[in-house]
């Protein structure tokens, strides 16, 4: 009985839809449509209960007999929808590219007569069910999907990166400013959301050789989907359920003004941060247009005029008007670079809703065809100083930190705590992690365990890598403080301890094939702050080192001194006992002992100088060492794993073909492995003159004279 029951549910809905359709398809003939019944809910014949979702979609975009979507065919001769395009513009050809209809899945077979919409049967059907995957035009397949799969077959554009590439070569040109026949506008389409909210992930824009970019914008939990955030039936976005988190949102409207607080950078260089996501995507968004504009003037010979609703969209402004009058062709002056960037132009152009997709990649595109275009304008380029591309750290999804792991598919369980956006949760819960979904940058829940109220996770106490266990409330004395979860993350992966251990029973300068680097991770800030309690620098036997540095009331947690969200130093916090302090930069100028610790004579420069002085002495000392005692000379490479690689050429530097993994230096003898350690510790914490100076200090000192530097004229604090 059941079986016939639903049965018959579909078979009143099926009628409906067809019976639209129908209607639909005498426009085409000249005979007035018929709306379908909205009087009368559709109802069971068995039940008489009213078929669901049948109005809502009846008065949907998907059903609107005379969207040019649907219409755009019917002057044709056949009229009827290509198959180049009746897979999104028909049912029959949705159900068709699918494979529903009993052809081969993932083409379109044949044309389809005019007269349809995108009705029921289109997502409620046989292949859509099980349907957990989408091809993007790049040929990337996207996988795990759920309901929100059956959107993304056909709002994913139609041209990608891989063939706006594919164009451009087959056009043979000699440099990206080649005029060509061969080329034209490459027009991405209507609507393509996923690409944008997939970002890197799908390559839907034109992205730049050599140039990183975010990945899925998954928002937060529940709201991470096409139809979390759509009705599903009538297309329109779910305002209410906006307004839970964003305050002062009561139409789509207001959600132009919403910005988070991972947005806080000023990337279209207007000076206004509080302004949303939308305005500076359209702020961008002008500044390319100019550059395109430029581009045209300067470098071509010919003014390009963009129109968003007339194909192909960029006209030749014959007149130079800037307007785009009715005898004014399509533009046909193109070259590689141009191509690039007009697509990128376009890219965000037809996603109205990018500022809500994924943003931040649409900015990335825009802001790097304008450097692309820059290149070539000379003094008529765009002035990008003070723009912004990329996040803070935390929030950074086109970075190495979250980017790693995208041909792996997931987060390994040995990094998800730090480097998705789940992983800090979990581990504060269970004490240990398993992988994690690939991230682009943290949400507000990594950090939050209240998305209204947004209080902060609590974490009683870190063990570090040495097994030491802190808590910071302790030192600092007091009830409430953030500091233990920053430091969750932010305290290295290795430690003086593991390092003593790995070296423990070899002779100081014996090479042995048990020993290998040592890296401490990045960013290992609470280590530093705690010194000597966490142990986090290979800290030499019978040496004293320092513990926690205190500083003032006023900076004791570390977002007294960083912005929560934005990581900056705060200045104002500095200013307040530092008066010199204007900017991030006189930072460095501090001073709060005055020992010439580096020893060039120079008791006043700032304690940040005086670290660098020892680092630079630390890594010449290593360099003489590695060549005197094991033969083999080292050097460092800041951003290639493992760091330090065999000098094969003996240049003393790390050139690119010694950078690379299988030339990691492997010579090693406990006494060059403390001390690469140690400057690797010191490399990697870039604010640890602030931090904790006078243990940095001692570290290095003390790794100076470990390797026979004559330390006489340095101080150690």
């Amino acid at each position: 009985m059941r079986k016939i029951f639903l049965l018959a549910s579909i078979v009143v809905m099926l009628v409906f839809a067809v019976t639209a359709d129908r209607a639909i398809g005498k426009q085409s003939l000249g005979v007035e449509p018929v709306a379908p019944q909205q009087e009368e809910e559709p109802r069971d014949p068995l039940t008489d209960l009213v078929v669901p979702y049948v109005a809502e979609w009846a008065a949907s975009p998907h059903a609107d007999v005379t969207a040019e979507a649907f219409i755009h065919w019917d002057a044709d001769d056949p009229a009827e929808v290509p198959t180049s395009c009746a897979k999104c513009h028909s049912t029959s050809g949705y159900q068709d590219y699918l494979g529903a209809d009993g052809s081969e899945a993932g083409v379109v077979d044949a044309a389809v007569a005019v007269g349809e919409v995108v009705s029921c049967v289109a997502c409620h059907n046989d292949a859509t069910m099980d349907k957990t995957s989408v091809v993007m035009p790049s040929g990337i397949e996207l996988t795990g999907l759920g309901a929100e799969a059956r959107c993304m077959e056909c709002h994913q554009g139609r041209e990608s990166k891989i063939s706006v590439d594919q164009r451009i070569t087959d056009a043979a040109v000699e440099t990206d400013d080649t005029l060509s026949a061969s080329l034209s506008f490459r027009n991405i389409h209507y609507f393509p959301a996923a690409a944008t909210k997939y970002g890197t992930l799908a390559k839907g824009g034109y992205e730049y050789d050599g140039n990183t970019y975010d990945g899925n914008f998954a928002h937060v939990d529940g709201y991470s989907t096409c139809t979390d955030c759509h009705n599903a039936h009538t297309l329109e976005v779910k305002v209410s359920e906006c307004a839970a988190c964003h305050e002062g949102v009561e139409s789509v409207e207001d959600l132009m003004d919403v910005r988070m607080a991972g947005s806080l950078r000023d990337y279209d260089g207007d000076g206004d941060m509080e302004e949303g996501i939308y305005y500076e995507l359209q702020g961008v968004s002008e500044l390319l247009y100019s550059a395109i504009q430029s581009y045209s003037t300067t470098v071509l010979t010919t003014a390009i005029i963009y129109d968003s609703s007339s194909y192909p969209y960029f006209f030749a402004d014959a007149n130079g008007n800037d307007v785009r009058d009715d005898d004014e062709g399509g533009y046909a002056t193109w070259t590689p670079r141009l191509v690039k960037a007009t697509y990128n132009y376009q890219t965000y152009q037809k996603d109205p809703g990018a500022y809500a997709h994924g943003g931040k990649y649409d900015i990335q595109l825009m802001y790097d065809s304008m450097m692309d275009l820059n290149a070539a304008l000379g003094d008529s380029a765009v002035d990008m100083s003070a723009m912004s591309r990329i996040d803070a750290g935390h929030f950074a999804g086109s970075e190495e930190a979250f980017r790693h792991w995208d041909d792996d598919g997931e987060v390994s369980g040995s990094c998800a705590r730090c480097h998705s956006a789940g992983g800090l949760p979990t581990y504060i819960k269970e004490g240990v992690n398993v992988s994690e979904p690939i991230a682009n940058g943290f949400q507000c829940s990594t950090c939050h365990n209240d998305l209204v109220e947004f209080t902060l996770y609590e974490v009683e106490s870190v063990t570090f890598p040495s097994g030491a266990t802190i808590d910071a409330r302790e030192y600092m004395e007091a009830e409430d403080t953030n500091t233990n979860l920053c430091m969750t993350c932010h305290q290295g992966r290795e430690s003086g301890k593991s390092v003593e251990n790995l070296t423990a029973g070899i002779e100081a300068d014996a090479t042995s094939d048990k020993l290998r680097f040592l890296n401490v991770h990045y960013f290992a800030a609470g280590a530093t702050r705690f010194g000597a309690d966490a142990n986090g620098a290979f800290q030499y036997p019978d040496k004293e080192y320092a513990g926690f540095f205190e500083h003032v009331d006023e900076a004791a947690k570390c977002s007294d001194c960083h912005g929560a969200h934005s990581l900056q130093t705060n200045e104002a916090t500095c200013v307040e006992c530092h008066s010199e302090i204007e900017d991030s930069e006189d930072i460095h100028d501090i001073r709060y002992n005055f020992g010439d610790y580096n020893g060039n004579g120079d008791d006043e420069e700032g304690i940040y100088y005086e670290i660098q002085s020892m680092t630079d002495d630390l890594y010449a000392a290593m360099q003489e060492y590695a060549l005197a005692t094991v033969e083999t000379g080292i050097v460092y490479e800041s951003h290639s794993y493992p760091y330090f690689f065999a000098d094969t050429n003996g240049n003393g530097e790390a050139d690119a073909d010694e950078a690379v993994r299988t030339n990691g230096f492997a010579s090693w003898t406990p006494r060059l492995l403390q001390a690469a350690y140690n400057y690797q510790y010191v490399a990697k914490d870039p604010g640890a003159f602030a931090h904790n100076g006078a243990y940095i200090l001692q570290v290095l000192y003390d790794s100076l004279e470990d390797l026979g530097v004559d330390v006489s004229d340095m101080e150690r604090p």
